[in-house]
């Protein structure tokens, strides 16, 4: 026989994403922004040692295709 007890599980639903340059904010639910929201580079690295950003660290970036066209635009390749 199988013994159950009930459980409440919580969970994140992401709401909106704001951009780390412009800080604008996308919201989830509205079609423009669902579609911005598709487009962000979501940065996510962590560091080795003697990373110039410190030993170990994590860092993370979320960046609207825009202001990501602006800083790197120059630099992105098509493959």
């Amino acid at each position: 026989m199988n013994k159950y007890k009930e459980i409440e599980v919580k969970s994140k639903k992401l709401e909106s994403v704001i951009c780390d340059v412009c800080k604008k904010e996308y919201s989830v639910g509205i079609f423009n922004d669902e579609l911005e929201i598709q487009e962000f580079f979501d940065i996510s690295v962590n560091c080795g040692y003697s990373s110039v950003f410190g030993d170990g660290n994590k860092l993370e970036a979320n960046i609207c295709q825009h202001c990501a066209k602006e800083i790197l635009g120059k630099y992105l390749r098509e493959v």
